[in-house]
């Protein structure tokens, strides 16, 4: 046990960190393995895989997701404004090479091969591209001289731009939702809102009439009519489940839902384990986003407000996305539950975004965090950096 007297980065981080915070993404992490074991198995069997193919590799990537969690949540402020900007820079450069070089899975080129493994470049670059924004909002407030609202118009607009042309409509939407709110707490005017709500509404209807398989989601949710498949098993998967569930390894509907262990691992869940356990995990989700959100509220320095208000929206809005294309509420979606669906990029990702969370939300006194606010009103952008 780290008693209050010890000196060092360990006690430091422990004495400092939001242990519910924490607690509330391990046990995320514990969830992700133990529903991966009711999830996976018939995928795996079903595609000729050993049966436990997809758990002990949930497994192994979960390993390097826990050290990268700690690991980033050590960061201080100004480390954490790098670490942002160098793996933006990277993540962006291997979405251009996957339009050109990537693995192609069902029209789409959103991953790349390195060593043998599969990594989706646009994983990492969402919670990189919250903590640039959310530094470039601040740098406009604070400093007349550096247009910084502009420059993040100018950066969602490129990213948004990668992401469509792989295409990942799911991916560009979260990305929106979750710079819009973060433009919306800078303070901008009510003009500017307006005008990009106005720009998002018009982009809607364009990937509407550009992209058949967003025309035929959208048309299959509305009328029911066409390959309903997938959605209507895990509908049915859930209404069996009752509130308790059938018990584990006891669940039949599953096995035949083809995307069971990643985006539909709600489904199964509740199959599974009963609408009680997936209201625990939405309350846990809801915790995070919650307890984030207020402590950015009593932040008083802009980045940080805006830096970790953006991370739990991503988080959250991510997991609504999921959820809803469970429960029927919203068309079609491949998106990933946080901590909980099979993917190694994905896992890591949230992993860096947790990371970063909890270093921003670290308990630091008011004489250190006087000192970083005056170090950033140097008149050196790279100073700010």
């Amino acid at each position: 046990m780290v008693s209050r007297i010890d000196r060092g980065p360990v006690a430091d981080w422990w004495w400092t960190i939001d242990r519910f915070l924490l607690a509330a993404c391990l046990s995320l992490m514990g969830l992700g393995i133990l529903l991966s074991f009711a999830a996976s198995p018939a995928v795996a069997e079903r595609i000729g895989l050993e049966s436990f193919y997809f758990v002990k590799h949930q497994s192994m990537f979960m390993v390097p997701a826990v050290f990268v969690m700690f690991a980033v949540s050590f960061m201080a402020p100004r480390t954490i404004r790098r670490f942002a900007i160098i793996l933006l820079g990277l993540s962006m450069l291997a979405m251009v090479g996957a339009l050109f070089f990537g693995i192609e899975v069902k029209g789409a080129r959103r991953w790349v091969s390195l060593a043998g493994i599969s990594i989706q470049p646009s994983e990492f670059m969402k919670p990189a591209f919250v903590i640039v924004c959310a530094w470039l909002f601040s740098e406009n407030e604070r400093r007349k001289d550096i247009p910084g609202n502009f420059f993040s118009m100018v950066l969602f607009g490129v990213v948004a731009a990668l992401l469509v042309a792989q295409p990942d409509l799911g991916q560009t939407i979260l990305t929106a939702i979750t710079w819009g709110a973060m433009f919306f707490m800078a303070g901008v005017p009510w003009l500017w809102i307006i005008s990009l709500g106005v720009l998002g509404v018009a982009g809607f209807f364009g990937a509407y009439t550009i992209f058949p398989h967003v025309a035929g989601r959208i048309d299959r949710f509305m009328t029911g009519e066409g390959d309903t498949f997938q959605v209507d098993a895990g509908r049915e998967a859930i209404i069996r489940g009752g509130w308790l569930g059938q018990g584990p390894g006891e669940g039949t509907i599953k096995r035949i839902i083809p995307d069971s262990h990643t985006d539909f691992i709600f489904s199964v869940t509740a199959e599974e384990y009963g609408i009680a356990l997936c209201l625990l995990i939405v309350l846990i989700f809801a915790f995070i986003v919650i307890r984030g959100l207020s402590i950015a509220l009593k932040e008083r320095d802009d980045f940080t407000r805006l830096a970790v208000s953006g991370l739990v929206i991503l988080f959250g809005f991510q997991s609504i996305i999921n959820i809803s294309v469970n429960l029927h509420l919203m068309p079609a979606k491949g998106m990933t539950l946080p901590f909980i669906s099979y993917g190694g990029s994905s896992l890591i990702s949230v992993a860096i975004s947790t990371g970063l969370l909890l270093a921003l939300t670290r308990r630091r006194p008011e004489g250190r965090r006087s000192a970083t606010l005056a170090n950033t009103k140097t008149p050196s952008l790279a100073n700010a950096i």
